[in-house]
């Protein structure tokens, strides 16, 4: 993969803001940009322009210097101002969208570095083609999902696949070679505290000691995307009844606020079912979040933000994957063998839908049986 040429030597000491991205997953894929982007720079002071929701993700991590947050809803110009006040010398836009670009060029930023998108490139100094290798995650309409079932051979797999250079994380890679950056990837990585993770298991009284205590395992049924993120409930039910029966673990039930009706059904079940668990859906800050996942011997989970978080603190993950890419959008560094990303080759996935418009095969065709080997070999090995 060739990097773009990169600009002009910038000043070995300088002011760098970079404007984030807008959703969990995404600023996790974003770290191994900053950590070279950090290599590149080890003096400079790298600023983080962050959405309100994400700021606490980024606290003690080793690419940044401070962050500027805004909370939904800030208008474009108040939150050019915070930055004016920065007197930064270089900009590095990672978000794709007019205003983002925008943000950067209200604020006098005089050097602006963003990818060519419509209606933003005007505003940025340096616009940076698209790699090679991109691919746009491109929603199928249900004629293209019927017409690929139809063609589908039945004798070898079907699903469409990617190659590792195709991962989301080397879009924003891409992005720092332009300023001399590696464009080498790295493990995308976050950091929790000893004394962080001592607080969330002294307030949720989880048992960490490491002699006779029960595996303490993740479990997130949601997905904010839509359902066809999302393997069915009753099936994260009888996995986790299996290997509990297993294993003897705790469960530790973990969601945002949008993600409670799910886990009030695997609750439910896992009262009827006299499980120990830890129901802590919505009652965890992202910080407090952070720490029960890296206590967490693994998560299984959906392909969703927790998801990547785990694995950037180094939790392995078990995700089935359906109408998404484990290829484009996979936790962790591609290829990692800690992590178990199950998929089934029908021929309509990744469909990126919502919703799926006939049976669900991408996700009905992945057994709890395999669900539970997964989590055996992980918790075996």
């Amino acid at each position: 993969m060739n990097p773009p040429s990169a600009i002009g030597h910038p000043p070995s000491v300088c002011r760098i803001l970079v404007r984030g991205v807008n959703w969990l997953g995404d600023a996790v894929m974003s770290t191994p940009a900053l950590l070279r982007l950090r290599e590149r720079f080890p003096e400079a002071h790298i600023t983080l322009l962050t959405p309100e929701k994400l700021r606490d993700l980024w606290l003690h991590h080793s690419a940044i210097n401070e962050k500027i947050s805004f909370p939904a809803g800030e208008s474009l110009l108040s939150v050019s101002r915070k930055l004016r006040a920065g007197n930064f010398d270089l900009a590095l836009v990672l978000p794709n969208s007019p205003r983002s670009a925008l943000e950067v060029w209200f604020a006098r930023i005089p050097q602006r570095i963003g990818y060519a998108r419509p209606w933003r490139s005007c505003f940025l100094t340096r616009t940076v083609p698209p790699r090679a290798g991109a691919v746009e995650m491109h929603k199928r309409s249900v004629n293209e999902i019927k017409t690929l079932i139809a063609q589908a051979h039945p004798d070898h797999a079907s699903r469409i696949a990617y190659p590792p250079s195709a991962h989301h994380l080397h879009q924003y890679l891409h992005l720092v070679a332009a300023l001399g950056a590696s464009p080498e990837p790295l493990p995308p990585r976050l950091v929790v505290t000893p004394e962080e993770i001592a607080a969330v298991a002294k307030k949720f009284g989880l048992d960490t000691a490491s002699t006779g205590a029960r595996p303490l395992l993740g479990l997130n049924p949601g997905a904010e995307y839509g359902p066809a993120k999302r393997w069915p409930i009753e099936r994260f039910v009888a996995a986790a009844r299996e290997i509990q029966q297993r294993t003897d673990c705790a469960w530790l039930i973990v969601g945002g606020k949008g993600d409670l009706a799910l886990a009030e059904q695997v609750a439910s079940a896992f009262h009827a079912s006299r499980f120990t668990f830890h129901d802590l859906r919505g009652k965890t800050s992202l910080r407090e979040l952070m720490a029960v996942l890296k206590l967490s011997r693994l998560l299984l989970t959906n392909d969703t933000g927790p998801m990547h978080v785990a694995a950037a603190l180094g939790t392995p993950v078990v995700v089935p994957f359906g109408s998404t890419s484990l290829e484009l959008t996979g936790p962790g560094l591609p290829g990692d063998a800690r992590h178990r990303l199950l998929k089934l080759d029908a021929p309509c996935s990744p469909c990126f839908r919502r919703e799926c418009p006939i049976d669900f095969r991408c996700m009905n065709g992945i057994t709890v049986e395999r669900v539970v080997a997964e989590v055996a070999g992980i918790l075996n090995r």
